[in-house]
């Protein structure tokens, strides 16, 4: 039980109230800006203060308020605030000045590009796990990391240090096996499909997947129009153990959460590094107890990795960082010159993964290949086919039904399976030329799908209906816009008559 101090402090304390204020990551607490703590304290706007209660404490930022929405003796709770207080309406709550954030010295230093060790990223990532970061201080650590580049030590002092930050996940010795896209590509949701191949073949493989972080769909994002995602640790294991596999929200588990919380900074930035991802991948694989793990890299102008050469020295990182951590890594590299399937966003993709697992009639062929691919290498890294063997065994479990019935037992032990939603309205773009599709803008796609209110809509998105190569005619489809109301399908569709050379067509 925390100490709330002594009886008489009567203008330490303020009364919790539930403003119902989302405020991202960051906690916030509401005062007036005339009231006796905010007096005497001498608490402004943005002061950083402890906020303790009988149970939880926290670091939070104060906003003031200077009319009477607020009275004097409250203290107005943003929702991050609340929750990790685990405050009820009215309940004391004793405020003062917090004890100094020594790491920040530390996150000053790779600022200004120095080289950190294990024992100082491990101070960070407790801090940031902790919520001791501003919004402020992560947006400069993240873009710290971002333009002083991390060295091999580093990369994997960071990697080690998520990983102590959160809970890690023992599977008993067992070999488990695991995959990750670094997307980039949208409609690259091979992950179910690997995950009921790699199942059904005797594999572990209990799969933590992300939300969207500046995508139109995450691969959780994506499962959760199908199945519950939001499992505690507990749960993915009875999954797991039960059915093989599982595809489980990885913030639910609180597996690496100091990356959770940079991620977010990164999505608001709209920046990578690589050094950054190669410790986000790796963190979560490591925490989630896997042994063997395939990363995919798709290659192209327009996604997250541009050439070869920037490929060559992620999937390196990667390799190496990986072997320090004891995971046995394969990178594979694909081609990330357009999107794979035909939905971008939840929902669609959700179709489309369901299309290649009930092996539907002009189910994506694209899709389906990459998931054979990357099962391929699993099956082999796991033992259950020989070299060169992987894919054809991979093959056999999906056309025989066995990785449909698999995933749809996955899907019941998580909670239930359930159909995914459909779009309110939708827009058919057509060509207004004739000629061949020659490239398509993977950004610009996404964008749009974004516009249209993918993810935070998981029935909003687009519906590809040509693929690069194809001949289009005038008039033809070329993909449907899907949104949630009449506003976003605007803002989407308009997006797209102001950047139409995002699909690039070109006479015969």
């Amino acid at each position: 039980m925390t100490d709330l101090g002594g009886p008489d402090d009567t203008s330490l304390y303020v009364h919790a109230h539930r403003l119902g204020v989302d405020t991202g990551q960051e906690a916030v607490i509401f005062l007036r800006e005339d009231s006796d703590i905010a007096r005497a304290e001498g608490f402004r706007a943005h002061s950083r203060v402890e906020l303790i209660t009988a149970t939880h404490s926290t670091l939070a930022t104060v906003h003031t308020v200077s009319n009477q929405a607020l009275s004097r003796g409250l203290g107005g709770l943003s929702e991050a605030a609340w929750r990790r207080l685990a405050a009820t309406e009215h309940e004391v709550v004793r405020v003062r000045h917090p004890p100094p954030v020594d790491s920040l010295a530390h996150m000053r230093a790779k600022i200004y590009g120095r080289e950190l060790d294990e024992s100082q990223y491990a101070e960070i990532m407790r801090d940031i796990a902790a919520g001791r970061y501003m919004d402020v201080h992560l947006a400069a650590f993240v873009t710290g990391c971002a333009q002083q580049a991390l060295s091999a030590a580093e990369m994997t002092a960071m990697t080690r240090a998520m990983v102590a930050a959160g809970q890690q996940i023992d599977w008993g010795g067992l070999e488990v096996m695991d995959k990750h896209c670094v997307g980039g590509l949208p409609g690259n949701r091979t992950t179910p499909i690997v995950v009921a191949i790699v199942a059904a073949s005797g594999l572990l493989i209990p799969k933590t997947s992300s939300r969207a972080i500046t995508s139109p769909a995450g691969t959780a994002d994506m499962m959760e129009t199908l199945a519950p995602v939001e499992l505690t640790l507990k749960q993915m294991h009875e999954v797991a153990d039960r059915t093989g596999g599982c595809v489980v929200w990885g913030g639910s588990v609180s597996l690496s959460p100091a990356d959770d919380v940079l991620v977010q900074t990164q999505r608001m930035l709209d920046l990578d590094s690589e050094g950054q991802l190669v410790a986000s991948v790796l963190s979560k694989k490591r925490a989630a107890g896997a042994t063997h793990v395939v990363l995919d890299l798709p290659v192209g102008p327009t996604a997250k990795v541009r050439s070869n050469a920037q490929a060559r020295s992620l999937g390196t990182a990667l390799q190496r960082t990986g072997q320090a951590l004891g995971l046995a890594i394969r990178v594979v590299l694909t081609d990330g010159r357009a999107p794979v399937g035909r939905g971008i966003g939840p929902a669609l993709e959700a179709r489309d993964v369901l299309a290649v697992l009930q092996r539907q009639p002009g189910a994506p062929d694209d899709l389906a290949a990459r998931s054979l691919d990357l099962a391929a290498v699993l099956l082999e890294m796991g033992g259950v086919a020989a070299e060169g063997e992987g894919h054809g065994k991979a093959a056999a479990i999906l056309s025989s039904g066995e990785a449909w019935q698999r995933f749809q037992m996955i899907c019941e032990a998580q909670g239930g399976m359930r159909e995914p939603p459909q779009a309110a309205y939708t827009r058919v773009i057509t060509a207004e030329r004739a000629g061949v599709l020659k490239a398509l803008d993977n950004r610009e796609l996404a964008r749009v799908a974004k516009l249209a209110g993918a993810p935070v809509d998981p029935a909003a998105g687009l519906l590809l209906q040509i693929r690069s190569g194809e001949h289009v005619e005038i008039g033809q489809p070329l993909f449907e816009i899907h949104a949630h109301t009449r506003g976003q399908l605007a803002y989407a569709f308009e997006y797209w008559q102001a950047r139409r050379d995002m699909l690039n067509i070109e006479e015969a």
